[in-house]
């Protein structure tokens, strides 16, 4: 029938996509997009960016979603814009202005705040955030006009670092860089920083550089998906593995692979390692290895914790060999 959508075949897809996300998407927009794009049967995100910020957003397909979690308490690092003497309805560029202060600091008293907010520091969740007050996210109460009392929440911030500052500008502002613990949210940190110095200000860009070992340098764009062909689509994929880069790795013979991926501890000599990465061989008679899942060792037993099903193996097996020339 004429107009009718064609229905997309989804299929299998095990990896991790280091997305460097558009201005003006969700992350779970552009999740969904991604996903269609690869036809995906299922996928997730480790950790949202808002639609005013851009940057490194890792994908999860298939097995990789069993290890999304882990990146979540990966470090951050970003580099914002932080619109001195005007304060917004919600710490961003989206919202209305509520307040405006003149900008009357030095730069020497930039360089004597920013140290202040070095190492752990204390912070109020904004409103605007996905934080849930009795099942139900901020936002929605902030929507509605309610203000919600948060608890102060203790972050890291490990370097902040001053890249520019225009502060006789007509539009004053700073341009920092900031590496982060999870859960630091840099609209907060830029409105304590102008608060700081005698005015106000919100976040008027956000660009994520890094996320834990993943950087804007590895990211592919939406727009470069949608012009590529299904394989070269396929091949910006890492393997499942990459989530795991300090789980110390362990190399099980074909016996106890099959028993561990049953759920079934093994005995060896290992020492106490609280993130081991398990691997096993990927083919009777074949050197190559792949991975199993992950584990915990104690008292010189393999503990299994999250696994991949041998459909999954398999699965990433062949799509393996497929991208290999």
């Amino acid at each position: 029938m004429q107009g009718q959508r064609t229905r997309v075949q989804r299929r299998p897809v095990h990896g991790v996509l280091l997305l460097d996300k558009p201005l003006g998407l969700s992350s779970n927009q552009a999740l969904q997009k991604a996903k269609w794009l690869l036809r995906a049967e299922k996928a997730g995100h480790t950790g949202t960016l808002d639609p005013l910020a851009t940057g490194v957003l890792p994908l999860c397909f298939g097995a990789a979603t069993k290890f999304s979690q882990l990146h979540l308490d990966a470090d951050k690092t970003y580099e914002a814009v932080i619109r001195l003497g005007v304060k917004t309805a919600t710490g961003d560029a989206e919202g209305d202005v509520i307040e405006s202060r003149p900008v009357t600091c030095t730069p020497g008293q930039v360089v004597e705040v920013l140290d202040r907010f070095m190492g752990e520091i204390d912070q109020i969740p904004p409103m605007h955030s996905a934080l849930k007050k009795d099942g139900k996210p901020l936002y929605e109460y902030a929507r509605a006009g309610e203000t919600i009392e948060r608890a102060a929440r203790r972050v890291t911030i490990h370097d902040l670092d001053l890249i520019d500052m225009q502060l006789q500008d007509e539009a004053p502002s700073l341009q920092l860089r900031v590496r982060c613990s999870k859960g630091t949210y840099i609209r907060t940190l830029g409105e304590d920083i102008a608060e700081a110095l005698g005015c106000v200000g919100h976040l008027s860009s956000l660009r994520r550089v890094a996320t834990g070992p993943f950087g804007t340098e590895q990211c592919v764009s939406l727009a470069t998906l949608e012009a590529e062909s299904e394989g070269e689509r396929l091949a910006h994929l890492l393997p499942v593995r990459s989530l795991l880069p300090e789980h110390t790795p362990v190399t099980l013979d074909e016996d106890n692979a099959a028993r561990f991926l049953s759920g079934v501890r093994r005995r060896g000599d290992w020492p106490n390692q609280s993130q081991v990465a398990v691997f096993g061989p990927a083919s009777t008679g074949h050197n190559t290895t792949t991975l199993l899942g992950s584990a915990h060792t104690a008292g010189g037993e393999l503990i299994p914790g999250r696994l991949l099903s041998p459909i999954e193996i398999q699965q990433i097996l062949e799509t393996e060999s497929e991208l290999t020339p």
